[in-house]
């Protein structure tokens, strides 16, 4: 079991530094670490990732980063679509649903490298430039009252929040995933807050729409608690341990590993179902 844990620790120590990549690692880690199919992956690694992501997302709460209205928003329509992924889960050939999850997870690998670069560019742009001026950028649809310190809610903003949760949701289901790949691009994407904000608010959707998953596959008897149980204490450990690195090492070049990493487990995961 001490491999188990070992693979625990390092989805909680990636999710807790990147806010989006341990959940979509777990799956791959227990297929190739554990040995166990995507089927039987899927549950436990939702189990780990609810567990630290919560830990994580109590953390933000205490520091004030988590926007829990959005967070609720997200999550509510995140679990309405979390059955269906599951139940799509469990009547799907282990070889279609491994290639599957691969080209999502070599998608995923793609986008993070993708925004990694950008920021690191704009980072020395904005550097080496001397006080000109740069091209506006199209303001989001959900936008921080600063003076409030809550976003201002509007038709577009509740309605781009919960299209990226049902998403969040359906793919949570059907690979075993937090959905947290998907958050925070959609927080960048749609709302103006700072990193540390997105990120614990992308921690609390991914600890609820994560219960949601491991409450199903529970009642259907689909979770291997042997494997479960050490494996999310590893992973617990590892956000406690993430979490405090977080702001020492999270970056753009730690983003390109995470992206770089999750490419290679893409291509490996692609090689095995064939």
């Amino acid at each position: 079991m001490m491999v188990v844990s070992l693979l625990g620790f390092t989805v909680g120590i990636i999710l807790a530094l990147t806010g989006a990549g341990g959940g979509i690692l777990a799956v791959p880690l227990l297929v190739f670490g554990a040995g166990l199919n995507m089927a039987q992956a899927g549950p436990i690694g939702l189990l780990a990732v609810a567990l630290a992501a919560a830990l994580g997302a109590v953390m933000g709460l205490k520091q004030g980063t988590v926007r829990y209205k959005a967070a609720l928003l997200i999550a509510g329509a995140g679990i309405l679509c979390s059955p269906l992924g599951l139940w799509l889960a469990q009547r799907t050939p282990n070889r279609p649903l491994s290639m599957v999850f691969a080209v999502v997870l070599l998608y995923v690998a793609w986008r993070v490298y993708q925004r990694a670069t950008a920021t690191a560019s704009s980072a020395n742009a904005a550097n080496s430039s001397s006080g000109t001026g740069s091209t506006p950028q199209a303001a989001p649809p959900c936008r921080l009252d600063i003076q409030r310190g809550k976003l201002n809610w509007t038709a577009p903003c509740a309605r781009a929040l919960a299209m990226s949760g049902l998403l969040a949701g359906g793919l949570s289901g059907l690979l075993g995933v937090g959905g947290g790949f998907v958050m925070v691009p959609a927080l960048q994407r749609y709302t103006d807050l700072n990193t540390q904000s997105i990120l614990s608010t992308s921690l609390a959707v991914i600890a609820l729409v994560s219960f949601s998953g491991v409450a199903a596959s529970a009642a259907t008897g689909h979770l291997l608690w042997a494997i479960a149980v050490p494996f999310s204490a590893g992973a617990l450990v590892g956000m406690t341990s993430g979490r405090l690195l977080a702001a020492r090492l999270a970056g753009p070049v730690l983003q390109q590993a995470f992206a770089l990493v999750s490419a290679g487990v893409a291509v490996a995961l692609f090689i095995r179902a064939l």
